[in-house]
C-alpha cells in the first residue's frame, strides 16, 4: 500500500516538530505531493503532521496520471514513457504505477527523478484548511478520498 500525502497549509507559525517532519517527507509548500509506504514510521510522522497535511491510499488509474503529467526529472524535464522504459524494468506507466502501490518498485528509485510533485490548487477549492476531514474540512487521512482530491488538483 502506498500513501498519497498532500500539503495544505503554509507555513506561518508551525512548530518546530512539524516543521521537520514535513521536511523529512520533502513537503517544503502547499500543494506538493509525496508518494509513501505504508509502514509503522510513515504513520507516526503523519499523525504529527496531521493538522498541516492530507493523505490516503492512491488507486493506480490516479498513480499513472499523476506520474504521467506531473512527474519530472532533474532539469524540469518531463518524465515520458519512452524514459520510463529506457530506465526502469516497466514498459508503461500502469506497470510502473501497480509495482509501486504493490510496493515492487519505489518511484524514487527512478533515476534523476524529482520525488515530489507539484500540484496546483483543487478545482472549487479545499472544504477548510482548518478541519479535520471528518469534520468536513481538508486535512488529516482520507482514505480513498484521496483520489478526487488529486483530480481535481493535476
Amino acid at each position: 500500500m502506498v500513501f498519497a500525502a498532500v500539503r495544505v497549509r503554509g507555513i506561518v507559525n508551525v512548530k518546530p516538530d512539524i516543521k521537520r517532519t514535513l521536511q523529512l517527507f520533502r513537503l517544503t509548500r502547499v500543494n506538493h505531493c509525496v508518494l509513501l509506504e505504508e509502514n509503522a514510521s510513515t504513520k507516526g510522522m503523519l499523525q504529527i503532521a496531521k493538522d498541516y497535511i492530507t493523505w490516503g491510499e492512491i488507486d493506480k488509474t490516479i498513480l499513472s496520471e499523476l506520474i504521467g503529467s506531473r512527474g519530472k526529472l532533474e532539469g524540469d524535464k518531463e518524465l515520458t514513457e519512452d524514459y520510463i522504459k529506457s530506465a526502469t524494468s516497466y514498459n508503461n506507466l500502469e506497470k510502473l504505477s501497480q509495482a509501486i502501490i504493490d510496493n515492487k518498485f519505489k518511484y524514487k528509485d527512478i533515476p534523476n527523478v524529482k520525488p515530489i510533485f507539484r500540484l496546483s490548487p483543487p478545482k472549487n477549492g479545499y472544504e477548510g484548511i482548518k478541519r479535520s476531514f471528518v469534520n468536513k474540512g481538508a486535512l488529516g487521512y482520507r482514505r480513498k478520498e484521496i483520489n478526487k482530491l488529486l483530480e481535481r488538483m493535476i
